[in-house]
């Protein structure tokens, strides 16, 4: 009995500890829809310069979420890699959990959050594979070390401690060094067409300002939701 109380009251701790801690502090940038661009790539473009300008850590971050075969969503931060007028693009292991989800089901959703501006961003719609060539020039764009984490080709799966985790990264790092040129087959770069984006700005009263982009066959529609 004295141990379920000593949970609940570390319980209750916690919880007044997160309550007690502070949100949307500020300074917030302004935000005024009507001011916006029509096209919501271009509105993205600019958000993310003016995290860049205001010292947000790696601004280019997302997470990416995805749904098993069972219906049981997922999520995980990757880096955005591209943008341009086709979609949003990132790059996964086609071996991995998030790269045989991409495959079974191709939609995902993509969630940038700048907690220093009050900003997130969310997008969604179907993905596409590019090209072979194109997600080879991707990885042998990526750092040695990346390069050698994703030939092992184990992401996600277990691993029996860190001492044979870290000797299979040497052995692949070995590789990557001798063989320079070297792509895993399974590297998928994806391009995420969207169907909705949605820009939300934070505000200190909660009276936060959210703009919607719905795809339609001639554009994008435009509109305001409440917060």
């Amino acid at each position: 009995m004295a141990g379920a109380e000593e949970r609940a009251r570390k319980a209750g701790d916690v919880r007044a500890w997160l309550r007690g801690l502070d949100v949307f502090a500020g300074p917030l940038p302004s935000f005024d829809p009507e001011e916006s661009p029509d096209d919501p790539v271009e509105l993205f473009v600019t958000w993310l310069q003016r995290a860049v300008q205001d010292g947000v850590p790696e601004p280019h971050a997302m997470t990416l979420s995805t749904v098993d075969a069972e219906g049981r969503p997922w999520a995980r931060v990757l880096i955005l890699k591209n943008l341009d007028a086709a979609g949003w693009q990132f790059a996964v292991h086609g071996l991995s959990p998030k790269g045989r989800q991409l495959a079974d089901r191709p939609q995902a959703a993509l969630t940038f959050h700048w907690p220093r501006q009050g900003r997130q961003v969310r997008v969604r719609g179907p993905v596409t594979a590019e090209p072979a060539e194109r997600s080879a020039e991707d990885f042998l764009a990526r750092s040695p070390g990346a390069r050698a984490e994703a030939l092992l080709g184990r992401q996600s799966g277990p691993v029996g401690d860190l001492a044979e985790r870290d000797a299979a990264m040497a052995r692949s790092l070995g590789r990557v060094e001798r063989e320079p040129g070297l792509v895993a087959e399974e590297w998928t770069l994806y391009t995420l067409a969207p169907v909705e984006v949605e820009f939300w700005q934070a505000d200190p009263g909660r009276n936060h300002t959210r703009l919607s982009f719905a795809r339609t066959p001639t554009g994008w529609e435009r509109r305001l939701l409440w917060p």
